[in-house]
């Protein structure tokens, strides 16, 4: 089973956090990732840190996509950071609209990824290869499932090149948004964002937060195991890869991992589906 696979990171707050990571990403570049992320941390905080990790990835060899929000920006300050970023090096972005950082009102030049997206072409033309968000799901914040679904055509048609989903455990969910992308005549790539399942609580919480269903099959079993992190660690790995081999059959063009900063569970993962980058 050979696809396409990258990985996210999310950027550390303490510089022992920042040495953990570094090992993280080292053991995940033996599996030769297409390319790593790295997100603005939870609740969308500054881009420092951010930009710091992707630095970091671009030193040690890797293909770095910066995750890049608009909400709350202006035009100068976007173009000065797309200045920035392809000073660094960096040729893949994930556009995002983005949550607002804590204190910060409501405002900026752009109201939706869209917006984003057509003004990074507007300013760099092909100079990035630019990603954005899909929600097989749904996004929790859309007005009904065909807007949602408008609202990504919108990004692709200002010039995304592929978009990765949120992450989710229904294949089929995943197929018949896909299914819908190609309907209205776009055929970029869609790649599924997998969720490796390390735990029961925090999996909850994420998933409530982001309108990621976890079937009701999966959360009674994880409830079930309470305490013992090693049945559900064995119990998850079956499930994430059962799921992962529904997506190939069904045409994934990759699996992008959201690590957690950690390697242990998505190293197993991918070894026991024979993923090679």
């Amino acid at each position: 089973m050979s696809l396409p696979i990258s990985f996210e990171f999310f950027p550390p707050k303490t510089p022992e956090g920042a040495e953990k990571l570094r090992a993280v990403r080292q053991q995940l570049y033996a599996l030769r990732p297409q390319f790593c992320s790295v997100t603005y941390g939870a609740g969308g905080s500054t881009q420092e840190g951010t930009f710091a990790t992707v630095r970091a990835i671009l030193a040690e060899g890797m293909d770095a996509a910066s995750h890049f929000s608009c909400i709350g920006a202006t035009r100068a300050g976007v173009r000065a950071q797309l200045a920035e970023l392809k000073a660094m090096g960096v040729k893949r972005l994930v556009a995002l609209r983005g949550d607002l950082p804590s204190g910060y009102g409501m405002g900026g030049e752009f109201h939706y990824a869209s917006d984003l997206v057509a003004f990074i072409r507007a300013e760099t033309g092909r100079d990035f290869h630019i990603e954005v968000a899909a929600y097989p799901e749904v996004h929790p914040q859309a007005r009904s499932p065909e807007a949602d679904l408008q609202a990504f055509a919108a990004k692709v048609r200002a010039g995304a090149d592929s978009a990765i989903t949120q992450y989710f455990f229904n294949a089929d969910a995943y197929s018949r948004f896909v299914d819908d992308v190609r309907r209205l005549g776009l055929d970029v790539p869609v790649v599924p964002g997998i969720m490796p399942i390390m735990g029961s609580t925090q999996l909850m919480r994420f998933s409530d937060a982001c309108g990621a269903e976890i079937p009701r099959w999966i959360r009674l079993r994880l409830q079930g195991f309470g305490d013992d992190t090693a049945s559900i660690r064995a119990f998850g790995m079956d499930v994430v890869a059962q799921l992962c081999e529904q997506l190939r059959r069904a045409g994934a063009p990759g699996l992008h991992f959201y690590t957690m900063n950690q390697s242990a569970t998505t190293q197993a993962l991918c070894q026991r589906l024979g993923l090679i980058g």
